[in-house]
Formats: C-alpha cells, sequence, structure tokens
C-alpha cells in the first residue's frame, strides 16, 4: 500500500503542476444544396462547391504539435434531403510523392496520405462514427463509443462496423481532393429540423509524417477526442423512418477431412432486416443468419494455463457492440457475442433468428436490447435462448452510469446462466477519468464468491499517461455469456507512459520510456502472476523506431498443466528476468519489417522468441505481409524441449475499392496443420454483394488416409430500401 499511495500522490502533483490552454473550438456552416453534387473527386471544378464556405486552419499534433499545417486543406459540408455532403480539397505541392497504397475496404491510414471525418450526430461529446478515405478512394468507416480519444483504454473504436457511403477521389497538379457521400441512414441523430453536430477532420501527409485536425487538438489525444470537436451548425436532417432488408443465398459445397466420404452440398436462404423507428433508435432482425463471407481467425500461439481472446467479426454483432461492453478488457467480458452460435463443448450451433433494439432515446440515454435462438449442434447439444438488456445514462464532461443484464436459458435448467452488472464513468476535469464495475453471476449448483469488480483511474496530459486500476474476480463468478480469461484474483495494475518530442535532436521524432505492472493474487493470497515491463521506445523522423525492454516475470503454478502435447508445467514458483527488443523500419515506405527478441528465463527453464514480419504493397492494389513466431523452449521437464512456430501470409489484391480477392495462409507446428482462406468480394456496399469463399485445411493429425479438408462457399446478398 505504501507504493500505492507514494504513485497517487505523484499524480495529483503533477495534476496541480500541468494544466492546458483553454481555445475555441471552430464552427462550420452546413449548406443546403439545390442539387446533389456529382459525385466525381473534382472539388475545385464544381461550381456547387465553389458557392460553399470552406472550413480551413488546420493544425498540426506532429510533428511540430500546435503549428499550423503545412499544406492548406479546404473542407466544405453540403446536404441534400436524404444525403449528408463533404467535400475536402488537400492541396500539396508534391503530389506525385502522396504515399497512394492499399485501398482496401478498412486497410489502416496511419501511414498513408489520408483524410478522416468524425461525426457526433447527438452532440454528446461521447459516440461518433468516422469516415475516411485516401487518394485512391478508399473506404474507411468506424465507430466510437465512450468516446475519450486519449491515453489507454479511454475509448472504444470498432472498425468492424460498416455502413452504406460513397466517396470518388482525384488527384491532380494541386494535389488531391475527395467527395463523400453519406446517407443520413447511416447515421444517427436527435430527429429532424435545424440542429447542430459535432464535427472534427483529420488530415495525413505521410511523407512528412504529419498529422493535423481542423478543431485542434494535443498529441495525446486523436480523431475520437468528441469532447474537443468543432460545431457543424445549421444541418437540418430528414425525419428518419426506413426499412432495409439484406436478403441472403448461400450454396456451399465440402470433402475431406473428418466428413463422411464424397461431396457433401447445401442450400440456404435468410435475411437481415434493419428498421429505423427514429433517427437514433434502430431494430434489427435476423434470420437463419449465416456469416460465410467472415474472414477465420488468425491462429494465435497460447503457452500458459489461461484463455485466449479472438474478436467478434460477425456483422450483425457490431453495430453498437461497444455500447454492450462492460468489464476489464483482455480479462473480462460481461457480454461476448462471439458465445453465441458455439455449443458447451465449442461446436458450432445455428442462429436461427434473433432481434436487436439499439441507439438512443432523447440525448442523453442509451439503450440496448437482444434476443438470439440457436439450433442444435452437431453434437445433438440443444439450442439455446439468449436475451440481453442494457441501459446507459451519459453526463457532461465524458461520463455515465450504466446496467447490464444478460440471461442464457437452455431446455434443462441447471444450464441456466445469469449476469448482473452495475458501471460507470466520472470525468473530472480534461486530465482526470474515474471508471469501473460491479457484477454478479448466477449459475445453478455455484453459490457464494461470485462476484467481480474493478476500479480504475486514469491520468491524461500530453506528455504523460498513467494509470491505476485496482479488479477483483471470484471463484465462482461464472459469465457464460462472456468471456473469463482466469478466476479467482485480486489483480492490481499500473502504468506510467511519458512522450518527450525529441525537435529532431539527433533526428529523433519522440522518446516514450514506460513502465507497467499488474499482478495477481488468489483469495489465499498466492502471488500468482505478475509482470513488470520497463522500456523506452525510440522514434526518428525517418519513421525507424527501436524498442529496448526488460520484463520481470513470476508465475506460481499450483496444478501441472500441458504447455504443448506430451509436456507438462509441474508445480513451482518461476521467477524470471527477460530482454524484449522491438526493430521496426520505415512503415509508410513500400517494403517495411519489424523483428521482435525476447530472451529470458521461462518457466524453470529459458525461452528465446523471435517473431519476425515483413509487408510489401505495390501501388494501391496489391499488399502482402508475412509473418513467423519462433518460440525456441527449453524446460528441466521430460519432453522439456521444443519449438513451436506459427507462420502466417496474408495478400489482397483489389482491382477497385469494391472489388477485392483476399488470401490468408496460416501454418501451426503444433498441429502440423496448413489453412488457407481464399475470398473473392464484389461489394454493392457495406456488407452486402457476391462473395466467393474457398476454405483448405491439411492437417497430418488426421488417423488414416484422410484427404484435405476443402469447402466452397458461394453467397450474394444484396440491400433493399423498402421505405
Amino acid at each position: 500500500m505504501l507504493y500505492l499511495n507514494r504513485f497517487l500522490m505523484v499524480l495529483v502533483v503533477m495534476t496541480s503542476l500541468l494544466s492546458r490552454p483553454v481555445t475555441a473550438q471552430p464552427t462550420l456552416q452546413a449548406q443546403l444544396l439545390d442539387e446533389p453534387p456529382a459525385l466525381d473527386g473534382l472539388v475545385l471544378e464544381d461550381p456547387l462547391w465553389q458557392s460553399v464556405a470552406p472550413g480551413t486552419n488546420f493544425q498540426q499534433v506532429q510533428p511540430n504539435e500546435g503549428m499550423p499545417a503545412s499544406a492548406r486543406t479546404e473542407i466544405r459540408v453540403g446536404y441534400s434531403a436524404d444525403t449528408l455532403f463533404v467535400a475536402v480539397v488537400c492541396f500539396d505541392d508534391d503530389p506525385a510523392s502522396l504515399i497512394v497504397a492499399d485501398s482496401r475496404r478498412d486497410a489502416d491510414l496511419s501511414d498513408l496520405d489520408s483524410f478522416q471525418i468524425i461525426i457526433d450526430g447527438f452532440q454528446d461529446r461521447q459516440n461518433g462514427f468516422v469516415f475516411g478515405t485516401t487518394p485512391a478512394a478508399g473506404e474507411y468507416d468506424g465507430q466510437v463509443t465512450k468516446g475519450g480519444g486519449g491515453g489507454f483504454g479511454s475509448s472504444s473504436f470498432n472498425l468492424n462496423w460498416d455502413a452504406p457511403w460513397e466517396v470518388q477521389t482525384h488527384i491532380g497538379d494541386f494535389g488531391w481532393s475527395a467527395e463523400f457521400a453519406i446517407p443520413f441512414k447511416s447515421l444517427r441523430y436527435r430527429g429532424q429540423g435545424q440542429q447542430n453536430w459535432g464535427i472534427n477532420f483529420q488530415r495525413n501527409i505521410a511523407r512528412l509524417d504529419e498529422v493535423s485536425y481542423w478543431a485542434p487538438l494535443e498529441r495525446q489525444y486523436n480523431l475520437y477526442r468528441l469532447t474537443e470537436a468543432g460545431t457543424l451548425a445549421s444541418v437540418s436532417p430528414p425525419s428518419q423512418r426506413s426499412l432495409k432488408v439484406t436478403p441472403y443465398v448461400l450454396g456451399a459445397f465440402d470433402r475431406g477431412g473428418n466428413a463422411e466420404p464424397g461431396t457433401h452440398n447445401e442450400m440456404d436462404v435468410g435475411f437481415d432486416a434493419k428498421i429505423a423507428l427514429t433517427p437514433s433508435l434502430m431494430l434489427d432482425v435476423t434470420y437463419n443468419t449465416d456469416f460465410a463471407q467472415v474472414e477465420v481467425d488468425e491462429v494465435q500461439v497460447n503457452l500458459d494455463r489461461f484463455s485466449i481472446f479472438l474478436p467478434e467479426k460477425r456483422p450483425f454483432f457490431l453495430e453498437n457492440a461497444g455500447q454492450f461492453s462492460v468489464g476489464d478488457p483482455g480479462d473480462v467480458e460481461l457480454f461476448f457475442s462471439r458465445r453465441i452460435g458455439l455449443d458447451s463443448d465449442g461446436a458450432p450451433q445455428p442462429i436461427d433468428a434473433g432481434v436487436r433494439l439499439s441507439g438512443k432515446m432523447g440525448i442523453a440515454t442509451n439503450v440496448g436490447a437482444m434476443h438470439m435462438q440457436t439450433g442444435d449442434s452437431e453434437n445433438g447439444i440443444a439450442g439455446v435462448d439468449f436475451s440481453l438488456l442494457r441501459l446507459s445514462q451519459e453526463f457532461k464532461n465524458r461520463s455515465s452510469l450504466g446496467v447490464l443484464f444478460v440471461d442464457k436459458s437452455s431446455e434443462l435448467s441447471a444450464e441456466d446462466n445469469q449476469t448482473y452488472a452495475i458501471d460507470g464513468r466520472l470525468g473530472l476535469g480534461d486530465e482526470w477519468t474515474l471508471s469501473g464495475y460491479v457484477a454478479q453471476t448466477d449459475t445453478p449448483g455455484l453459490s457464494g464468491d461470485d462476484k467481480a469488480m474493478r476500479m480504475r483511474a486514469d491520468y491524461n496530459v500530453p506528455s504523460l499517461d498513467a494509470y491505476l486500476a485496482y479488479a477483483r474476480v471470484g471463484d465462482n463468478f461464472n459469465p457464460e455469456v462472456g468471456f473469463l480469461r482466469r478466476k479467482n484474483y485480486e489483480k492490481i495494475s499500473t502504468m506510467i507512459w511519458h512522450r518527450k518530442r525529441m525537435n529532431d535532436r539527433w533526428g529523433l521524432f519522440e522518446l516514450r520510456p514506460h513502465v507497467f505492472f499488474r499482478g495477481y493474487q488468489d483469495d489465499e493470497g498466492f502471488y500468482e502472476s505478475g509482470f513488470l515491463h520497463i522500456d523506452n521506445h525510440w522514434e526518428w523522423t525517418s519513421g525507424f523506431e527501436v524498442h529496448t525492454g526488460l520484463n520481470f516475470i513470476r508465475e506460481g503454478v499450483q496444478e501441472p498443466f500441458e504447455i504443448v502435447e506430451g509436456t507438462f508445467v509441474p508445480v513451482g514458483e518461476y521467477d524470471h528476468k527477460e530482454s524484449q527488443i522491438v526493430v521496426m523500419s520505415n512503415p509508410r515506405k513500400a517494403l517495411s519489417a519489424s523483428v521482435t527478441s525476447r530472451i529470458g528465463g521461462f518457466y524453470g527453464g529459458d525461452r528465446v522468441s523471435t517473431e519476425l514480419q515483413a509487408s510489401y504493397r505495390l501501388a494501391e492494389a496489391f499488399t502482402s505481409e508475412l509473418s513467423w513466431i519462433n518460440n525456441d523452449i527449453e524446460l528441466p521437464v521430460a519432453n522439456g524441449d521444443f519449438e513451436v512456430n506459427v507462420a502466417r501470409l496474408r495478400m489482397s489484391y483489389s482491382f477497385s475499392p469494391k472489388v477485392l480477392l483476399q488470401a490468408l495462409v496460416q501454418y501451426d507446428d503444433r498441429s502440423d496443420a496448413t489453412a488457407m482462406n481464399l475470398r473473392f468480394s464484389w461489394l454493392q456496399t457495406a456488407n452486402s454483394g457476391l462473395y466467393l469463399v474457398y476454405n483448405e485445411l491439411d492437417n497430418d493429425e488426421f488417423i488414416g488416409p484422410l484427404e484435405k479438408r476443402r469447402e466452397i462457399a458461394i453467397k450474394y446478398s444484396r440491400i433493399l430500401d423498402v421505405l
């Protein structure tokens, strides 16, 4: 406790010494357009746009924080009866040097010339939608909830959220320009009539490593910091009552593997429907839900005794997913939608039907409700009903208070499960954020010690991020529709992260020294796990970066566990040190690479871990990434000398931003399995269109002369605007 008290005293002193200037945020007028613009990216040539007053005066956060952007950017916003239009002109005196690459939907924009918008239709300063593009007209979108845009874990950004919208771009002697057409149906706002929205814009000039914003931000924040957003004035969106239906037809064929000999085929149909009850409240319905087009999961290396987390990728569960999120990221998620569609043995269960209500009532009350029904699995395990209720009230300055209820109901009452929770967040000034939750589960046969909680304090200023958190999870805490990495523990975690701008001294852009600690002990005071990380990130203006770290690791094993097949880690208390070195080349180059090395003790023995990654891209059409992870381990036990290797090759070719061929090939030597996922997509918009998917699994662990498992799926879906 002495160390914790000292840590808190340091934070209090820093609060009194560091303050931020108050600056007025800009305002931009939205103009009603007599007719929609021709969506071709030719902003300067269009007299319609030249009659709209532009927003300018972007300000850098890097490399020269607080200075005007090195190149002029003009933004104009207009709207018609059903669409919001945004036009941007990104002037550049050297357009031949634009870094134009990777036109895949939702490709990372941080190392490309790019432009992004965030729109807060409620002006609640906490929730918004992000739309972005590159000179190659790539489409990038996502959803922000619990908006903070600074510090670690201060906001929730869902990149997998997709919506129907369009963008066109043009490159010329002046630089490049873009026109966005965002249907009001893809946005959420208070209702019809004239209103003001929160808005901000971000421009990246990649070759200069420059990031600038229209509404100025400090270096610790990013675009998602909605409390600092500017104002889009005089928007008059329509009343929104719409019905969109997305039917699909699917043909699937498979053979080999553990299946019976021969080729098996399946035909299926289903639909999703989205009903706008109000401009801010959506009802989603799904029948015979299918996710054949979703990319397979990446193979993970798990060398401990705890569960690993795999993110949700299925489109139906992604909108407003952040509003349903309560817990301690990485350790506890009270609702984890990937549990829906899997039986108790982990085998797939078909999703027969479901309904979800999500959005806002008024301007500050978030509402979420969901009910899903699954059918019997291939193992003969009966289907399950899942229900969820989420309410959250937002207050000023990033604050909120909410409740969560999750129910799992099966034919056998002994398999029922419920989770109850209260969570909240309190913003104190601009620097401090307090957050936490308390939860309890109800499981037949388990009583007592069935609660969990967490408290966390964050402190965030331009040069420093720091947090201190305490969490506890009971031995009988059992959120069966959630994710629980481990149970029966108390955890203390803390971090201090410093940012020091070097002003090109010795060619350096920034130093980031930091210290991180997390420690777990069980209810009897046994110190089960500990991790102390001391590191510094050295980033040069050239984009070259080196991380030099040292880890102190503690693992207390109370029961033997099998780390790989045939190798068991015995009971014991293991304390080790480990060096951690990361070297990265300039990611803005067409060819870039990184190497991560960890060398040190491991469960009483030694480990040398090496991760290599190389990326290559050719213009905006072709991207590739090759990675290899090797763990060379020597343990003082039987069969203790072994290696674990995982290799991954990812390639994509964009014929256009809407026509894409992607391949993912993975190899895992623990199961001696090679898997390939090949996907061709011809999108209408967002997640609808034509998909052709091929999967192949070659697993030499199969007993007998079983052939490779091969699957082909052809799926077509289309969004129909019924109302």
